[in-house]
């Protein structure tokens, strides 16, 4: 029997977008009606429908002479993030994944036209899309230039403006909307991963905004605010410590831009959720504020890591030192809600007119004083914070370097995807509390 049921409208999107975002709201927003039916005993008799036959590799597979553009991309967005599609890229037996469409570039079908930022750009009979990552037969998921690499040297990088207009379809990961001089950065990384290259990038951008608005609006991904480093490009690396350092450190310079943007308002949009180094990127901002329903990871114990990202400065400042330290040992996820209610997030906003409550709040919060102010504090306050961070790479740099390191076996873990044998202490401990 069904106790409750709901319906929503599907974006023009990939699967898994589909499920973080319309099928999580529906969910939650349906559950009073279920717990209530159950308690009453209130049901639909269920309507017995033949089971569709299990949608195969064969089906899912794409016909480059034949499919469409509009085609292929339904065909990835159905099969991303599981299992994705599988096909051959210059001899390589792999899955597709992140589908963008692409106006400019036309060729013959499947032959691989542009590389920009770790995608390829793929020819179509119609048209051409853009695959951002694949994972090889028995690998994981990787940027696809990552994988793919002496295969396309003769490919040219076809680039765009560091921050795109998004006047015509194609992918990018950086954008900006400026309206009533307050800028709306968007940094759309897969899977709310930063790279070293993204962090530069990123870093740039708001170098570049500082002189162009009055207040810089951080609003992250489509599917995720931010989650810090890029576990699968170190775990793919050859010289994992090497490249870890470069990762940390470039996002250590991306965090220290925003910090000390001293003419202008900065303000977080957790509009998506977000953890570890990506939480922290938002906490350096002036002001934080969060969608309803959206969940923050403040910690980096469960990788093995003690974290850098300003976060002994930027968390104590918010929430105080015990705050600070219960939430990092404690590694659990809050929600918005209570993040607010420990001062960690300034306002929360409801999730239909989010975006308008934003633009308000960005709008209302440039305030001259305000500026001086914080000018004043940096000034006084720039060598204490730099060595606060200073603090934290002398801490973390062993967990990058040395082979006993535990980041090196959980990053693994994580990025293979092999699930624990039994439940982590740490969710033990708090249903205990919870019960008790």
């Amino acid at each position: 029997d069904i106790y409750a049921s709901a319906n929503f409208k599907m974006r023009e999107s990939y699967k898994a977008s589909i499920y973080r975002q319309e099928m999580v709201r529906v969910a939650l927003n349906t559950l009073d009606e279920l717990f209530y039916n159950i308690q009453n005993n209130i049901s639909t008799p269920q309507i017995i429908n033949n089971i569709h036959k299990p949608f195969t590799q064969e089906m899912r597979g794409i016909d480059w002479q034949i499919d469409d553009t509009n085609k292929i991309i339904n065909k990835v967005y159905s099969s991303d993030s599981l299992e994705g599609v599988l096909d051959n890229i210059c001899g390589i037996e792999c899955y597709l994944f992140g589908a963008w469409r692409e106006d400019k570039f036309r060729g013959e079908p499947r032959k691989i036209l542009a590389k920009r930022d770790g995608a390829i750009c793929l020819a179509t009979i119609d048209g051409a899309i853009w695959i951002t990552h694949i994972k090889e037969v028995g690998g994981f998921k990787l940027p696809a230039t990552y994988l793919l690499k002496k295969r396309i040297q003769g490919v040219k990088e076809s680039r765009l403006p560091l921050l795109f207009d998004k006047s015509y379809n194609t992918f990018y990961e950086t954008a900006v909307e400026i309206k009533d001089d307050i800028a709306y950065l968007e940094f759309n990384f897969h899977n709310g991963a930063i790279s070293t290259a993204q962090a530069i990038r990123l870093k740039y951008a708001i170098e570049y905004l500082n002189s162009r608005c009055k207040v810089l609006v951080l609003m992250g991904g489509y599917d995720f605010f931010s989650n810090g480093i890029h576990l699968n490009i170190l775990e793919d690396s050859k010289k994992q410590g090497e490249d870890g350092w470069a990762n940390i450190n470039a996002i250590n310079d991306l965090i220290k831009s925003i910090i000390f943007s001293d003419e202008i308002i900065t303000i977080a949009s957790f509009s998506r959720n977000a953890g570890a180094g990506g939480l922290f990127l938002g906490l350096a901002c002036d002001f934080v504020v969060a969608r309803e329903g959206v969940v923050l990871n403040p910690h980096y114990k469960t990788l093995g890591l003690s974290g850098s990202e300003y976060h002994t400065y930027t968390l104590p400042k918010r929430v105080g030192k015990k705050e600070a330290q219960r939430l990092l040992n404690e590694c659990l996820p809050i929600s918005v809600e209570y993040a607010k209610k420990i001062k960690m997030v300034d306002e929360v906003f409801a999730h239909n007119n989010y975006y308008e409550e934003l633009h308000q709040f960005a709008k209302s919060s440039f305030d001259d004083d305000f500026i001086w102010d914080k000018q004043d504090f940096l000034e006084e306050n720039r060598d204490k914070i730099e060595a606060l961070k200073e603090e934290e790479i002398k801490i973390i740099y062993p967990e990058f370097w040395e082979k006993s390191s535990s980041f090196h076996k959980l990053r693994e873990e994580f990025v293979w995807k092999i699930c624990p044998t039994k439940t982590p202490t740490r969710l033990k401990v708090y249903n205990k509390v919870k019960n008790e």
